[in-house]
Parts: structure tokens; C-alpha cells; sequence
């Protein structure tokens, strides 16, 4: 079918090549046994796998897509490509539903798009199974896993279904899913018998310059906000693109809104609280550049197709990883140069402790749902107080090991980094300080005896004496004091640590105060050692700060004398330069996509001639080698 595969692809979806996993799956779809789990980024492209084979196949492919905005966008643009397509939704007329379900049922379409809760009907699912189905594709399969950031309970209903219908060929889609949740999916779809074909590709966005940053508060916050469209959108009545701003509660986004919108930017909010009609409207005016910034709740993004979203600012962190790389990830979908920033204070991590105690109807959610919830947010903290390359962080979460990037360079871990280096500094200190310096924290909490919050003890801590201090008895403490030496931010920072890295936890209640874990207790005994990256102070923390909040241009530089290179390495430097700058116009990315001059000067100098010895360079990692990598060493080779 190589051939007609190819010819679908051009002449009914109007597109010259695959992304080479986008070919994978289609060949892996149509082959045999035809199982295929595919895990690719928002806006990769994954749609592309059942609808080009959905055209080639007999029969009706059935889609299962959890909202109905995604199913008619999709519907539209497949019958402008002439390819009979519906979807099925409650809120269709009844007689609508009707003629579209006879249709179904008489062969009339290629694709049919649902939502999982129509699979409640029995009359719905009795009637599919009278159906040609020859193709069942799963779009957001992430939400079959209970464990996972994003559960549907009518997902559950998929397996059931599977087991009716036995369709010849089955796709699984989902743009996050960690290996836990990969596994509960192939479980949930009956697909460990080792006949699923597994697609893991296209999380790494090079293009994307991804920074976090703490802040004190509300105010912190929104001024980041503010700057951060500034700087990557230009002037609010001329700006380059779209963006997107997320807050963690409806009240948020008006209020942000509402800034935004007193600064001169066309902003709207978005929430699940508002009607239906109204979510439609922004949504719509957004993907036609009517709208140019929406505030919104994480109800907003999904099937949303906005190539120039040039920055995605959240002022409050999102629930987890996942939900975080989703959301990120609708920047910059174009290719070109894009911004994500992630903003958390003290008070959000709080607020967010809350929000996983909660459960349906205002009762408490069950303790083993909570636990999980609070588990994926520690990851998230992981994420934000990172000391390694932000890009290369999210890619081993989710197990794409072969996308590695070796250090992004523009992230502003990478940045930071960078800047110790060449300034000769060190990015920590030593095992036994560090060990020390935790101890002395965890003592403190410890000593606490969940009488605080993470501001008293971080005032305890530094020895302050206040109202507070007082109060809960911290002055009297052997621990006053210990960490005099350090600014509120920095100790703040070493217990957010703490409690991403595990050794520390927060009560389930109104105002959750922190603890000591058991995993942390040993580290307090010296039973553990503390592997852990100590932040920097404020003072050499101004670069990344500033990146992370005014998003500037990251490309290659003029030529490599400010990065210190031996002069008798510049004509081979430029040589490399020159190829970049091929290979950047034959892929239609920016020079920095394929390596930095940083990376051109160490390659210069190291002269590797294999791709094991190209893995050895600055920023090199195994995504650069796979796709650039011939095309460098060709100029060593000739050298």
C-alpha cells in the first residue's frame, strides 16, 4: 500500500512527505496485527495516522475524541478535502442525530467522530457493531488511565466496547503519557500481548525556549505576565502572534483579563464557568487572530490550531508534567522561535494541595486518588526547581531518551549554566555541604511540629524574630537561626526543594502546614544522602530571572570570539557554519535547531569522526545526531 499511501497523502490531504513517524504508524496500522499506540506532542501531527489510512481502508473508521469543538474542526476540514466525514453528538438535533447514525450504519462515511459518553447507549453501541467499522482510533487515550493527570471515567467504557466490536485495526493517540501511563493504557485496550506496535516520537521542541521561575506572589506574577507578552509579541495594537495565559482559577483569568486588556492587548478570559456559546465564540475568534491573548483555565487549548502562538505564559502552575508539556507545547507550532514560561509562588502550591484533597460535590477526594494527584504536582516542582536543561528534563519524564537533546542551549537552566561556566563559577557545592545544609532544613521543619507554614519556618530558619516567630515557639528552638546566613528566597527555594524531592510533605488540611516524610527523616539521620542541586543566589540567579521573564532571540552569534575559541579553529568553524546554515534551510528550522556555535566551536576543536564521538560534544544529544548529524561530520570528513 506504499504507493497508495503516498498518493492519499497528497492528493486528498495536499502534503508532499510523512514525518517519519507519522509513516511508522501508518505501516504499522495497516500491516499486521494492526495495534498501534502512538505518543507524539500537541500539534504533531497525529491525527494524520488514521485519517490517511481512514481513506484508504473499506469501511468506517470510528473516532473516539473527547469534545465536540475537536470533532467538528476535524469534520470540516476533512470534507473540504473531499473525505465523507460526521461526528455524534448529544448536542445535535435528534433528527440530525438520526440521519447521521443511518448513515453511519449504511457505510455513508469514511470517519465517524464520538464521544466516549455516547458509548453509556446501548442502542448506540448495538448499532455500531451492526457498522463496517474497519478502524477504531483513540484520540487523548491518556484519559483511560485512572493514574494518569487527565482520567475520564467514560474512557473505561472503551474496552468494553473493543471487546463487542473486534475491529480489524486499532489506534491508541495520546500527546502525554509518562511509561506508567503508556503500560495502563496497553491494559485498559487489551493490547499487552506484545502485538501493540509503540510510537514514541516528536517531544522534542528545540524551538521552544522553556524557563520557570518562582515568585513571591499574585503580584510577582502578573508582572512576569505582562513582560513576558511584551517581549515576545511586541507592541499589544501590532503584535507578532497569539498567546495564551493560564491561571488555576476562573477568577484568575478575568482578573488577568482584565489587566491585560487595561495595557492595551486584545485579551479574553476562558473557563468552564462560562456558558457554552461563549467559550465557542473565544475560541473561535482566537484561531482567527481576532482575539490575541486568552487568559484561561486548563478548559482551553485542546483541538485548538494556531500555528503563531508565539508564548504560553502559566501564572500558576498547572496540575502536572503532562498537563504542563500539553499546554506548553500549543507554542510554536509553526516552526519558528516561541516562549514558555512557568510561574509558581508559595501560595499556588498551597492552593494546589488543596485542589487534590478535593473530590466530586464538594466531599474529599479518596486518599489513594489525592496521593496520586499530589504525587504528579511534586513531579511538576521537580520540574520547576530542575538544574539540568529544562528540554532534556521533560524528555526523560517521558521516557524519549532517543530525542535527547544533550542541553537545548536556550532554556534558562542552559543559559544559567552557561554563565557559570564561562565566568569559571560552580553551579553547587560540594556532596557534604549540600548534605549538611538539607539536614539543617529538614531539622527545622522537623522541629516545626506542624506548627507553620513554609514562611514561618523559613523565618525560623533565618533567625527572625517576629509576631509569628513568637508565637509557635520557633524562637525557642535549637534550630533558630541555622540557616542565618541565607536570603528568605534562597531558604524558600531549598524547601520547595524538599518537597519535590519527597522529603517533605504538606497536611490535607485548610491551610496545610509541611512535615517531614520518612525517606526524608533518613536524610535528617545522615541514613541518606542528600542528591540534590542547591539553588544560587539571588544575585547570580539575574540572567536566567531575566530570561525567564523577557523572552529575547536566542540565535547562533556572529562568530564565535566571545565564546573563546583558538583562533586556528575559526576556518573550520565557519565551514560548520556554513553547513548549519544549509541544513537549517533544507529542514525549514532556525540555525539554532541545529546546533549552537557553542556546539560548532566544541565540534572544531574535537574533530569527531563517528556519531558516538559526536554524542561527546557540547549540546549534541541523540535528536541532533539522528537528524544533523551526518551533514557535520561531512565537514570534519573533507577537513
Amino acid at each position: 500500500m506504499g504507493d497508495e499511501v503516498q498518493r492519499v497523502l497528497e492528493e486528498r490531504f495536499g502534503l508532499d512527505t510523512f514525518r517519519p513517524w507519522q509513516r511508522e504508524a501508518i505501516d504499522a496500522l495497516l500491516g499486521s496485527p494492526g495495534r498501534v499506540l502512538v505518543v507524539a506532542p500537541t500539534g504533531g501531527g497525529k491525527s494524520l495516522t488514521y485519517q490517511v489510512p481512514a481513506a484508504l481502508l473499506p469501511g468506517t473508521t470510528l473516532v473516539l475524541s473527547p469534545l465536540v469543538a475537536l470533532m467538528e474542526d476535524q469534520v470540516r476540514s476533512l470534507s473540504a478535502r473531499g473525505v465523507e466525514a460526521t461526528y455524534i453528538a448529544a448536542t445535535l438535533e435528534p433528527d440530525v442525530r438520526y440521519d447521521r447514525e443511518q448513515g453511519l450504519a449504511k457505510g455513508r462515511y469514511k470517519l465517524v467522530y464520538c464521544a466516549p459518553e455516547r458509548l453509556a447507549s446501548d442502542a448506540f453501541v448495538s448499532l455500531l457493531t451492526r457498522s463496517n467499522i474497519s478502524l477504531v482510533a483513540i484520540d487523548e487515550a491518556h484519559c483511560i488511565a485512572q493514574w494518569g493527570h487527565d482520567f475520564r471515567p467514560d474512557y473505561l467504557r472503551i474496552g468494553a466496547l473493543l471487546k463487542r466490536l473486534r475491529p480489524p485495526r486499532l489506534l491508541a493517540c495520546t500527546a502525554t503519557a509518562t511509561p506508567a501511563v503508556r503500560a495502563e493504557i496497553r491494559a485498559q485496550l487489551d493490547l499487552d500481548d506484545g502485538s501493540c506496535h509503540e510510537v514514541l516520537k516528536g517531544f522534542a521542541r528545540p524551538n521552544l525556549h522553556l524557563a520557570a521561575r518562582n515568585v513571591d506572589g499574585p503580584k510577582e506574577a502578573r508582572a512576569s505576565v505582562v513582560a513576558s507578552l511584551d517581549s515576545a509579541l511586541g507592541a499589544p495594537r501590532t503584535p507578532k502572534g497569539g498567546a495564551i495565559v493560564y491561571a488555576a482559577t476562573r477568577k484568575g483569568t478575568e482578573e488577568i483579563a482584565t489587566l491585560l486588556s487595561g495595557r492595551g492587548w486584545n485579551a479574553s478570559h476562558y473557563h468552564a464557568g462560562m456558558d457554552a456559546d461563549a467559550r465557542t465564540r473565544v475560541s473561535e475568534r482566537f484561531a482567527l487572530r481576532k482575539i490575541d491573548v486568552v487568559v484561561a483555565t486548563n478548559a482551553f487549548g485542546m483541538g485548538i490550531d494556531r500555528p503563531d502562538i508565539r508564548v504560553v505564559v502559566h501564572a500558576q502552575p498547572p496540575s502536572s508534567i503532562e498537563a504542563y508539556y500539553q499546554e506548553v507545547g500549543r507554542a510554536g507550532r509553526d516552526g519558528d522561535e516561541a516562549y514558555g514560561l512557568l510561574l509558581c509562588s508559595g501560595m499556588d502550591i498551597t492552593l494546589r494541595r488543596r485542589l487534590v484533597e478535593m473530590g466530586e460535590g464538594g466531599t474529599s477526594a479518596p486518599p489513594e486518588k489525592a496521593a496520586r494527584a499530589w504525587g504528579l504536582f511534586r513531579d511538576l516542582l521537580r520540574y520547576l526547581d530542575a538544574r539540568t536543561c529544562r528540554h532534556d528534563f521533560v524528555l526523560r519524564y517521558f521516557g524519549d531518551e532517543q530525542e535527547l537533546l544533550g542541553g537545548c542551549g536556550h532554556c534558562d537552566i542552559c543559559e544559567q549554566l552557561d554563565a557559570e561556566n564561562d565566568a569559571g563559577g560552580a553551579s553547587s557545592v560540594d556532596d557534604a555541604a549540600t548534605t549538611l545544609i538539607v539536614r539543617k532544613a529538614l531539622s527545622g521543619v522537623a522541629r516545626a511540629q506542624r506548627r507553620g507554614g513554609l514562611g514561618a519556618i523559613d523565618e525560623m530558619l533565618r533567625g527572625i524574630t517576629s509576631d509569628r516567630t513568637r508565637r509557635f515557639g520557633f524562637t525557642e528552638l535549637s534550630t533558630f537561626g541555622l540557616l542565618k546566613e541565607h536570603s528568605s528566597d534562597w531558604v524558600l527555594a531549598i524547601l520547595r526543594a524538599l518537597l519535590a524531592a519527597g522529603w517533605v510533605d504538606l497536611t490535607p488540611t485548610e491551610h496545610p502546614v509541611p512535615y517531614v516524610t520518612k525517606a526524608g527523616g533518613d536524610v535528617m539521620r545522615a541514613e541518606a544522602t542528600a542528591r540534590i542541586m542547591l539553588p544560587l543566589p539571588r544575585a547570580q540567579r539575574g540572567r536566567a530571572a531575566s530570561a525567564g521573564s523577557k523572552p529575547r532571540s536566542r540565535e547562533p552569534g556572529e562568530g564565535g570570539r566571545e565564546l573563546g575559541m583558538d583562533e586556528s579553529l575559526r576556518p573550520l568553524f565557519e565551514r560548520l557554519r556554513a553547513r548549519r546554515a544549509e541544513i537549517a534551510r533544507e529542514r525549514k528550522v532556525p540555525a539554532y535547531v541545529v546546533a549552537f556555535d557553542k556546539t560548532l566551536v566544541d565540534i572544531a576543536a574535537r574533530k569527531p569522526r563517528t556519531r558516538g564521538e559526536l554524542l561527546d560534544c557540547y549540546g549534541m544529544g541523540p535528536s541532533r545526531v539522528e537528524q544533523y548529524g551526518e551533514g557535520l561530520l561531512s565537514v570534519i570528513a573533507s577537513d
